[in-house]
């Protein structure tokens, strides 16, 4: 199959066969290599998740004896079961672009190399929601991302007036990106896509005209996220950008409104969503959980608050009356204070006996406006809690933790934080019936 672009050397050994899967019971092993499907060459993840999309499929395999073996297996359009050495089979696309607003580039030194990383690969955006710009995308790329029907892709959009978006992106092919979208678009194609509101650069008649530009692109465009920019205490050097302020977010949440109740008249659906930060700094309270029609950007901080919301009052419903002995203490971001601060003190007005003490955490390793509870170091907790600390449970959010590892952004290490502070850490997730039943530490019954 000609791909029409160039790829790498891919890497296709087998690391992992799913037990009582296909490729188990097809004879494949770890250590295999597997070199064609159907007599296709493959050289990542999307090409092999295309060509296995048949109900018959015939793999070379390059056995670890070095024999070759052609095996037929009929999956009834079911996954085989496979895991590769590398999880993209090649090697993930790095971003071109120099943003003037990148947080990676807001980072100080010294911390590990793979957080420097700045990806910008549609595969990453289709199997793990990463947002892409689709900068530097060939035609023929383009083509093959359609005849593979990829979708949805996530897309970092932040402005469609061209020259705007290869000034914030300072990439000279940046402006090519709402053509790039409207060919998905005819190709039935979906896109959710993100705005980072920069202040005095692309809000105003600008963000005006990319929701304009945008909402006439659904339902292919599925969903608009406008988030904040985030600034920290190392931008010597880069682009003069200015934080949000409390009237600034309050004018932006009147600006958007208008333009939710627009789209809702016409297509139905608000289309467009503020990310928390907006309400919290303008001291306004968020939306209801329907406000929100299914979160479908939750990932991307849109929601967070009114989903946990809803999902605690239905925890509350479901608490039995007895009296606890329970003393717990949690740590969020300062941006959280308040809202983790009234879930508390209602679970101790229902809960006799149970006691909750919230320590917000300001945020002095990146410093600057960072103040959401997903970029809270460990070594933060440890400087600000030492000594305060009076129970022997502390509860952080899970988003504080990195790569499904128990270590924070800084390298900080679950167990580093419990030593300094002879503690227990209980990760959490954004979920309103685990923080009751954390809180708790009992579980609920349905």
């Amino acid at each position: 199959m000609q791909w029409g672009i160039c790829m790498r050397k891919a890497d296709t050994t087998i690391k992992y066969i799913e037990p009582y899967s296909i490729a188990e019971e097809a004879g494949l092993e770890i250590g295999d290599k597997l070199i064609s499907i159907n007599g296709h060459d493959f050289h990542d993840i999307l090409e092999y998740r295309y060509l296995t999309a048949e109900y018959e499929v015939t793999l070379e395999v390059l056995k670890k004896d070095g024999t070759t073996e052609m095996i037929t297996v009929e999956n009834d359009y079911e996954d085989l079961g496979i895991e590769f050495a590398e999880g993209l089979i090649d090697e993930a696309q790095s971003c071109k672009n120099k943003c003037i607003f990148c947080f990676i580039d807001q980072l100080p030194k010294g911390m590990r190399e793979t957080v420097y990383f700045k990806d910008d690969d549609t595969r990453l955006s289709f199997l793990q929601g990463n947002y892409v710009t689709l900068t530097n995308m060939s035609d023929e790329e383009i083509d093959r991302l359609i005849k593979m029907r990829v979708s949805p892709i996530n897309v970092s959009v932040h402005a469609t007036e061209p020259e705007l978006r290869c000034k914030m992106l300072n990439n000279r092919f940046a402006g090519k990106c709402y053509d790039i979208m409207k060919r998905f678009a005819e190709n039935d194609i979906y896109m959710n896509c993100q705005i980072v509101l920069c202040p005095g650069i692309n809000d105003g008649e600008n963000l005006k005209r990319t929701l304009s530009d945008l909402g006439a692109l659904f339902p292919n465009v599925n969903s608009i996220s406008v988030v904040p920019v985030g600034l920290t205490r190392y931008r010597d050097g880069l682009y003069p950008l200015t934080p949000f302020t409390k009237e600034s977010s309050a004018e932006t949440i009147r600006f958007v409104e208008e333009i939710q109740n627009e789209f809702l008249e016409k297509l139905g659906t608000r289309l467009v969503y503020l990310s928390d930060e907006f309400y919290v700094d303008a001291g306004i309270p968020v939306p209801d959980a329907e406000s929100y029609e299914g979160f479908p950007q939750i990932e991307n901080g849109v929601g967070l608050i009114a989903s946990m919301q809803e999902e605690f009052d239905s925890a509350m419903r479901l608490l039995k009356n007895k009296k606890r002995s329970r003393h717990v203490s949690v740590a969020t971001g300062e941006i959280a204070e308040g809202f983790i601060k009234g879930l508390a003190e209602k679970i101790e007005q229902l809960c006799e006996g149970v006691k909750v003490d919230v320590y917000p955490i300001k945020n002095n390793f990146f410093g600057g406006g960072v103040s959401v509870s997903g970029l809270v170091c460990g070594c933060d907790i440890i400087k600000q809690l030492k000594d305060k600390i009076k129970t022997d449970t502390l509860l952080i959010p899970h988003s504080m933790l990195r790569d499904d590892d128990n270590i924070f952004l800084d390298d900080t290490t679950v167990e580093d934080v419990e030593k300094a502070l002879d503690v227990k850490i209980v990760p959490v997730l954004n979920d309103g019936y685990e923080f009751v039943e954390k809180i708790l530490d009992e579980e609920l019954e349905f």
